[in-house]
């Protein structure tokens, strides 16, 4: 066992590093970002395991980096950049997180009447797109997040691009 996480510690760190970084690129361009959002987030999450690995495997080289005193301006600087970012979102009153989440989650728990003027439709118009899209309407009091459930369909993107797209 010990062999093997000696062996593929620092590979296994380099593979996923390569597709985080290939996955954030393509996310901060905006760049078919559905198709990398899950997959950054929770290979990112993998990577942990293999970074663990690999400061296990080279901790005396790391130690080293300490009594140079060679790590504290790289750390002090990462935690800061990081602070950075986060500060505004932390700092604000209205502090709840993304508002594009929000919003979304705000039109998926509206109705057929709160959210069809939305998109510059009538209530008729947009209970007629979901039907042609499989999604059964009981009622323009209906919370679409419910359409969705009573529907068997996914109350994600799937409903979102429902709504919002007439094909």
């Amino acid at each position: 066992m010990q062999h093997l996480l000696k062996t593929y510690g620092t590979t296994f760190t380099v593979g996923l590093f390569i597709v985080s970084t290939v996955s954030g690129v393509f996310l901060f361009f905006h760049i078919a970002a559905p198709a990398f959002h899950g997959m950054h987030e929770w290979l990112s999450m993998v990577l942990i395991v293999p970074v663990a690995i690999h400061i296990w495997k080279n901790w005396t080289g790391l130690l080293g980096y300490f009594k140079r005193k060679t790590i504290y301006m790289p750390l002090v600087a990462s935690i800061f950049a990081g602070f950075a970012f986060a500060y505004p979102s932390l700092s604000s009153s209205s502090s709840g997180g993304n508002p594009l989440r929000a919003t979304v989650h705000a039109v998926q728990g509206g109705t057929i009447n709160q959210v069809a003027p939305l998109y510059k439709l009538s209530p008729e118009a947009l209970k007629a797109r979901l039907q042609a899209k499989g999604y059964t309407v009981a009622s323009f009091d209906q919370p679409i997040v419910d359409i969705a459930k009573a529907s068997g369909k996914d109350e994600g993107p799937d409903l979102m691009a429902a709504i919002a797209f007439p094909e």
